[in-house]
C-alpha cells in the first residue's frame, strides 16, 4: 500500500501487477476499495496483464479526510484522482472504472484532462441534474441524523430501504467512513453533481455504462441519459444478481478492446499473419 498527501488529506491506494496498461478503480460514497471487493464490485479481478490501482477517496477507507464538505464534491475528488495518477503513472493514458461517486469523479476528471483516459467504465451512475436535488436533501437529513443519534441509527434506517434486485444476495456492510467524519462527507455529497450535459458530449473515449434496475439512488434514467449524451458509449443493464456477476468479464473485454475498431457485426478484425514457406 502507498499514500500521497494531497490538499490536506493523506490518500491511501495500492497497485497490483508488475506491467501492462494501468487501470484505476474507484468506489462509491461511504465505501472503500476493500468494501467494494466484499460487495462483489471489484471488476478488476477479471483482468490479466494489467496493473490495477485501487484508490480510497478522501475520508473513505484508509484515507484521511478534511472538515470542509466542499472537498468531497466530485469535481474536487477528480483533482485528487488526477494528482494520484500524475504521481503513479505520469503521462500515461489509463482505463478508469468506478460506481456512483466513482463515476462522477471520473467524468469530471475526464473533462479536466481529456487525454488521461483510454476508456471509462461507469457503474450504476447516481442521481444527477434534475433528480439530484431530492437526493441531496436525503444526504443532509442523514448527516443530521448521525450527529444526533449516531451511525447505528443511520445503519438501522438503511436496513429498511428496499434493495435493488441485482443486489439481492449482497452481504451487509457498514459505512467505510469514520463516524465523526461521515456527516461532513454526506454534506459534501449533497453539493456534488455530474458535469453539465453539454460538456459530457465532449467525452469520446470508449465508455461502458453498467446499470441495474429498481434503485432510485442510482436510477436507470441517469445511465440511459449518459448513453445518449456520450458519443462512444454502450449501456448494459442488470436486473438480477446474475447480471452483476457478468460485469467483471464485460469490463475486462471493454478494457482489452478499447481503441480496437469493430466490424459492423461487432467482431474484432484479425489481421492474418504470413507463414514461412
Amino acid at each position: 500500500m502507498s499514500t500521497l498527501r494531497i490538499r490536506g488529506a493523506t490518500l491511501d491506494f495500492d497497485v497490483t501487477g508488475d506491467d501492462g496498461p494501468l487501470v484505476v478503480q474507484l468506489h462509491g460514497l461511504m465505501s472503500s476499495r476493500s468494501r467494494d471487493s466484499h460487495l462483489g464490485l471489484d471488476l478488476g479481478r477479471a483482468l490479466r496483464g494489467h496493473r490495477i490501482l485501487r484508490l480510497d477517496a478522501r475520508g473513505h477507507g484508509g484515507s484521511t479526510g478534511t472538515d470542509d464538505p466542499i472537498d468531497y464534491r466530485w469535481d474536487n475528488l477528480a483533482d485528487d484522482l488526477l494528482a494520484v495518477l500524475d504521481a503513479v503513472a505520469p503521462g500515461e493514458a489509463v482505463h478508469g472504472v468506478g460506481p456512483s461517486m466513482g463515476t462522477g469523479t471520473m467524468l469530471h476528471a475526464a473533462l479536466k484532462d481529456p487525454v488521461r483516459f483510454a476508456s471509462l467504465t461507469l457503474m450504476v451512475p447516481p442521481t444527477a441534474w434534475g433528480t439530484r436535488r431530492a437526493q441531496a436533501e436525503v444526504y443532509r437529513t442523514n448527516a443530521d441524523l448521525i450527529e444526533r443519534h449516531g451511525v447505528e441509527a443511520f445503519v438501522k434506517l438503511g436496513s429498511t430501504t428496499p434493495v435493488p434486485p441485482a443486489l439481492a444476495d449482497a452481504p451487509e456492510s457498514l459505512p467505510a467512513v469514520d463516524e465523526s467524519l461521515l456527516p461532513t462527507v454526506l454534506r459534501g455529497a449533497a453539493t456534488a453533481d455530474l458535469p453539465p450535459k453539454d460538456e459530457l458530449t465532449r467525452i469520446d473515449v470508449p465508455t461502458l455504462i453498467l446499470a441495474w434496475t429498481g434503485d432510485p439512488t442510482h436510477p436507470l434514467r441517469t445511465a440511459s441519459r449518459l448513453n445518449e449524451l456520450m458519443p462512444n458509449s454502450r449501456l448494459i443493464v442488470a436486473r438480477t444478481p446474475y447480471g452483476v456477476m457478468a460485469w467483471p468479464g464485460l469490463f475486462a473485454e471493454h478494457v482489452i478492446t478499447a481503441g480496437v475498431e469493430l466490424t459492423p457485426t461487432g467482431s474484432i478484425p484479425v489481421v492474418p499473419t504470413s507463414r514461412a514457406s
